[in-house]
């Protein structure tokens, strides 16, 4: 039997840690069976250069996790799905559109608790001739200390398109609200209610139909923002979080993408849900990276030997009737959301596709985790990342926290 050799490309920036992590375990899986074929992942690292545009590409999947801001590459990812078929995670039409702004419409559309936002006109003029004649004539004047004093304090400015949270401040009177619209510049801006008092923010990572939802703390430091907590959420917050996350991905075809949620009670409020680049780095993640790796390998393998058909577009139309079915409550259209993502990520296809192809994945990721590659991949990065008289102390950190992962596998195959 033939096997059917798939070329995966992974597009990067300055990462190093989980394209060695995802490259070694590439290897460790080699040939898999499916749908009575034999199948295999190969991966390389793609290079920029000038390329033409009848030019076929060779890979079957690319990763990206540079064209949201790197524009070369993000017109080759384009020129090479609507040309060659190219399978990605993203589409980079939707980012390219579809970023934040419209990501809170939808989802206010769609009934969710979005916190109220308001867009406000540039504060300093575009780099266009034209623009003083425009602003002239057809900028209304507004009161900003108005709408900020309508929408009540607590709020956060932010640039409309996102951006790794460039330009991100919050607003506590006039004064600060002044301040962060006069530095803003050209940058397009979101004043949004803050959320307060919240009682926990749940950061979720979702790869194609898997996702971890993490008790997240953006005040601590990068090591510390991940807490091993897997209680945080009741069991109805929790599956709203799942719903909410797989619905903005389906929704907008993004299948490598985190979203930020608020939760008040058993209330899930999503602020932020639009990550080309979702943060997936060991010391970060720590505990929770080799479910991050295992999931984006098993779906890359799902994407690359069921033939799975790229949906580059957004059709709002099935998400909609159910929005505006008013017979509906928001339990129900949340239930009809998540049938709609499942149907997209086809959920019951990856589910069997993971336990007849790759069902010694979890005991293979088990195995690397504990071998003295992994522990190099760590001891690289943590030298990499932080100053050398920090590095026994990050080390011995993340350590730690991959051994709770290790113990907690352990103890669900004595479970199971």
């Amino acid at each position: 039997m033939d096997t059917n050799a798939h070329l995966v490309g992974l597009l990067l920036g300055a990462e190093e840690d989980w394209p060695r992590a995802f490259e070694r375990l590439a290897r460790t899986v080699g040939v898999f069976e499916y749908a009575g074929r034999r199948h295999e992942l190969t991966t390389e690292r793609v290079h920029i250069a000038p390329f033409n545009l009848r030019d076929r590409v060779r890979h079957e999947v690319v990763i990206d996790r540079l064209a949201y801001w790197y524009y070369h590459p993000r017109e080759w990812l384009k020129k090479a799905a609507l040309m060659d078929d190219l399978y990605l995670l993203n589409s980079p039409f939707t980012f390219q559109s579809m970023e934040k702004h419209s990501a809170y419409c939808a989802l206010m559309r769609l009934g969710m608790h979005v916190p109220d936002t308001v867009l406000v006109p540039y504060k300093n003029p575009i780099d266009n001739d034209r623009w003083a004649y425009t602003a002239s004539n057809y900028n209304d004047p507004f009161d900003l200390a108005a709408i900020a004093g309508e929408m009540g304090y607590p709020l956060f400015m932010k640039p409309f398109d996102g951006g790794g949270w460039r330009g991100v401040s919050r607003i506590k009177d006039e004064h600060d609200l002044w301040e962060s619209y006069n530095t803003s510049g050209e940058m397009l801006m979101h004043l949004q209610k803050s959320v307060e008092p919240f009682d926990v923010f749940a950061r979720s990572l979702s790869i194609g139909p898997d996702t971890m939802v993490m008790h997240f703390r953006p005040d601590e430091p990068m090591h510390n923002r991940y807490a091993v907590d897997h209680d945080f959420l009741s069991p109805g917050a929790g599956q709203e979080a799942i719903t909410i996350s797989q619905t903005v991905n389906a929704f907008f075809r993004w299948e490598f993408n985190s979203c930020e949620m608020l939760v008040q009670g058993d209330t899930v409020l999503p602020i932020d849900y639009a990550n080309a680049c979702p943060d997936v780095a060991i010391t970060s993640l720590h505990y929770y990276f080799p479910w991050a790796m295992k999931s984006l390998l098993a779906w890359t393998a799902f994407c690359a030997a069921s033939g799975r058909t790229s949906n580059l577009h957004v059709d709002p139309r099935p998400w909609f009737a159910i929005a505006d079915d008013t017979d509906l409550d928001y339990g129900d259209k949340l239930a009809g959301y998540q049938k709609l993502a499942d149907a997209y990520f086809e959920t019951d296809r990856y589910r069997e596709f993971r336990a007849t192809a790759l069902p010694d994945l979890d005991d293979q990721v088990l195995e690397w985790v504990t071998s003295p590659d992994f522990d190099v991949l760590l001891r690289d990065t943590v030298v990499a990342t932080y100053p050398a008289h920090e590095h026994d102390r990050f080390i011995a950190h993340f350590r730690g926290l991959i051994d709770l992962w290790i113990d907690d596998q352990a103890q669900l195959r004595v479970h199971d």
